[in-house]
């Protein structure tokens, strides 16, 4: 489909020779363009610039968009968003008193929905899944990663990564799968870790690379689930599959996560909740994307990733939803933008760019999305007439989106 919008109040994150990342006060440096136009082609962004020097076109299905912002849709580098059921019960029981880790220590959390996901056939989990990826294309997100974890057997672990590549293959929005059998340690191997060790890194990774399932692989680096030495291991192991790590580290302990990611060259380190000052000398000179998961901090009642810190030191950031059933049961990437400028002191601008390019690199995307950039997939988010761009995190509550296209086509609100 060829589209020509036009009458742009701003056109935002536009970069002719976009870079791979964002870092420090850059971050704070968000380009636009007034009353602007924009053409796609064949599902890329084919050229744009200002109205008083359109170019005349033919062909092109126009797209009125006087008073409204165009900008590039979300990349959400950080989801679970395959999964079977729910954990409501477990929302009220932190309700009621019981942390995260208590909830865990009885048999819920992870391993619950890891029951529940053994259970479930491929294609109901493909329904399930499908229903939430349509969901989150309509609020704006134009690539998303998607983790295994809620299965913790090689039949489950491989079942979640075949839905993955299925939803991809039928889904206009660009999806990257990450294996992470290390998300927990299942009940039947509650006194031998070591005997899961071996199944992920005997079994399971060896499966992953041959059916070619996953591009990243990722631990759950935290006290009570999975040691930075455990860490090491797999991360070793999954080395020789050319799996590259985005890792879970500091959620609720720093333990030494950051520096093994960095030193195993981990695309993203993601949470970092807890940070210190050992971690961003880790981080600093380093290729790894720091991620942060607020809306998760939001629904556990746990501390922000401290994102001012972050940048201030000169850092990258991306931000991400960790959608999934337990702690974070929305994909929702415009309340992730929001909850970052309200909680974690983020301006618009950085936050934008945190969602929008560091997201693209935070899934190895950097040269295809992210950007208003000539050649770069037509994913883009057409906004409700608004006032400013700054207005899109300050009305939190509302949904300023008109209209999403993604590879070119409009997606159906």
């Amino acid at each position: 489909m060829k589209l020509l919008l036009t009458h742009i109040k701003e056109l935002l994150q536009v970069r002719d020779n976009a870079p791979a990342k964002l870092s420090g006060a850059e971050m704070n440096h968000l380009p636009t363009l007034k009353n602007a136009w924009l053409l796609v082609k064949d599902g890329k962004i084919f050229d744009y610039g200002s109205m008083t020097k359109m170019p005349e076109t033919k062909g092109f299905k126009t797209i009125d968009c006087k008073g409204k912002i165009v900008l590039p849709a979300w990349c959400d580098s950080h989801s679970h968003l395959v999964y079977a059921g729910n954990r409501e019960q477990e929302f009220v029981d932190r309700i009621k008193g019981l942390s995260y880790q208590e909830i865990a220590e009885k048999g819920g959390g992870i391993v619950n929905s890891a029951k529940k996901l053994q259970q479930t056939s491929e294609d109901s989990l493909y329904k399930q899944s499908a229903k939430r990826l349509e969901e989150v294309m309509r609020l704006g997100t134009g690539a998303i990663e998607i983790k295994s974890g809620y299965g913790l057997t090689t039949e489950a672990e491989l079942k979640m990564l075949h839905v993955a590549k299925r939803l991809a293959e039928h889904y206009p929005i660009t999806i990257k799968t990450t294996f992470l059998g290390a998300h927990a340690i299942p009940t039947e191997f509650k006194n031998n870790k070591d005997g899961y060790l071996d199944l992920i890194c005997n079994e399971m990774l060896p499966k992953v690379a041959e059916q070619q399932l996953a591009s990243y692989v990722d631990v759950f680096c935290e006290e009570g689930y999975f040691s930075v030495s455990d860490t090491e291991r797999i991360l070793s192991e999954a080395k020789k599959y050319n799996l590259i790590p985005k890792i879970h580290v500091n959620q609720f302990n720093a333990i030494g996560g950051v520096a093994i990611g960095v030193k195993y060259k981990a695309l993203s380190v993601d949470h970092l909740e807890v940070l210190t000052d050992d971690d961003i000398a880790a981080l600093k000179g380093s290729e790894t994307m720091p991620v942060a998961l607020p809306s998760c901090s939001y629904f556990l009642s746990i501390p922000y990733t401290p994102g001012r810190k972050i940048i201030d030191s000169g850092l990258p950031l991306a931000l991400a939803t960790d959608y999934n059933p337990g702690s974070t049961p929305s994909g929702n990437m415009n309340f992730v933008v929001s909850t970052a400028c309200i909680k974690m002191r983020l301006t618009p601008e950085e936050a934008i760019n945190a969602a929008t390019i560091n997201g693209a690199y935070a899934m190895g995307l950097s040269e295809t999305h992210g950007s208003i950039t000539k050649g770069k997939v037509a994913n883009l988010i057409v906004t409700k007439p608004i006032p400013s761009y700054g207005y899109l995190p300050y009305s939190f509550g509302s949904n300023h989106i008109e209209m999403v296209i993604l590879n070119g086509k409009e997606i159906k609100q």
